[in-house]
C-alpha cells in the first residue's frame, strides 16, 4: 500500500511496511478446530461478536462467552459495557441466549480468562479447551495470556479474516491502528517478565520495525514510563 491516508494524515511508505510486518506477526495461524467454549474479547470493535458468531455457526464450540466491561475508548460506543453489547448483537444474529453467556466485569486480558472460567464454572462447564476470539492484532497477546493464566486448557486463537488495510480503512483511522499495532507488540515483549503473559520469541526485524515506528510517533498506545 503506497501511501496510508487515515483521519490523522499519511502514513509513510516505510512506517506502511513495518506496520504490515507487526500485523503478520501478531498472527497466530492456528488451525482451528472445535472447542469446549469460544470466548469472545469485548473491545471497540463489534467484528469480534460477529466472527464469534460466525465461528459458532461453524459448530466450532457450543457455547460461547463474551467478556468485558469498559475502557475509555469504549463507554460511549457500548454504554451497558462492551460483554453485554456483543451479547445483544449475537442475540440479533440469531444465536439462542442459551449458547451465550456474560462475563461483565473484566477490565484486562487476564480479568477476560480468569473471570470467564469462573462465569463457565458457575454454568457447570469445565472446558478442556477454549477458542479465543479477539480482534485481529491482538491474538498473539491474548494467547500468552491465556497460557500463562489459565495453562490447563487447550488455547486456540481466531481473529476476522482482513489485512490491516481492509482493518484500518474499517476504523477509519490508519494511525491509531498502527499505534495500536505498536502498543500490542510492547505488551508481548515486556508482559513476560511480571508474570502476565507467557515468553514468546520476537524476531529481530520485528523489534526493528517497533523501534522505527515508536520513534516517529505511533505511540500513543505505548505503556507509561
Amino acid at each position: 500500500m503506497a501511501d496510508a491516508e487515515g483521519q490523522q494524515g499519511v502514513i509513510s511508505d516505510q512506517a506502511w511496511r513495518d506496520a504490515e510486518l507487526i500485523w503478520d506477526y501478531h498472527q497466530m495461524r492456528h488451525e482451528l478446530r472445535p472447542c469446549s467454549v469460544g470466548i469472545g474479547l469485548g473491545s471497540h470493535d463489534l467484528g469480534v461478536a460477529s466472527h464469534t458468531v460466525g465461528l459458532y455457526r461453524q459448530g466450532l464450540f457450543p457455547v460461547m462467552v463474551f467478556t468485558g466491561s469498559n475502557s475509555p475508548t469504549t463507554k460511549e460506543r457500548f454504554p451497558r459495557g462492551e460483554a453485554v453489547h456483543y451479547r445483544e448483537h449475537a442475540l440479533e444474529l440469531g444465536v439462542p441466549k442459551e449458547a451465550v453467556l456474560v462475563e461483565p466485569k473484566a477490565a484486562n486480558t487476564g480479568q477476560n480468562a480468569v473471570f470467564s472460567r469462573q462465569v463457565l464454572a458457575e454454568a457447570g462447564i469445565v472446558p478442556e479447551s477454549v477458542l479465543v476470539v479477539c480482534k485481529p492484532y491482538e491474538e498473539r497477546r491474548s494467547y500468552a495470556t491465556f497460557k500463562k493464566v489459565w495453562p490447563e486448557v487447550d488455547v486456540v486463537c481466531a481473529s476476522e479474516p482482513v489485512g490491516l488495510a481492509a482493518y484500518a480503512e474499517g476504523i477509519g483511522d490508519a494511525k491509531l491502528v498502527v499505534d495500536m499495532l505498536v502498543g500490542a507488540l510492547q505488551r508481548v515483549m515486556v508482559y513476560p517478565e511480571p508474570g502476565f503473559t507467557i515468553l514468546q520469541e520476537v524476531p529481530e526485524d520485528v523489534v526493528g520495525a517497533f523501534r522505527r515506528l515508536a520513534d516517529s510517533g505511533f505511540d500513543s498506545r505505548l505503556l507509561p514510563r
